[in-house]
């Protein structure tokens, strides 16, 4: 089993989180969605599996690059 990590592709505020620990997701699936100058922005699955963890919380600020959630493909 692989490791994948989503990773934030814009700096911003978690404005909400889709998914919880344990949910199977599968590639395109929204998990987080990041506010950034008043828009809306989903960060997606990049793989199907199963959600390990989730490395932010809602209101919480990310930058570009930092890791949001890791899943087990």
């Amino acid at each position: 089993m692989a490791r994948t990590i989503v990773k934030s592709e814009i700096t911003g505020t978690v404005w909400k989180i889709e998914v919880a620990p344990g949910a199977d997701v599968s590639s395109g699936d929204t998990l987080i969605i990041i506010e950034s100058m008043k828009m809306e922005i989903p960060v997606l699955a990049n793989g199907g599996g199963k959600v390990l963890e989730i490395l932010v919380e809602e209101q919480q600020p990310v930058t570009e690059g930092q890791e949001l959630v890791h899943l087990e493909s």
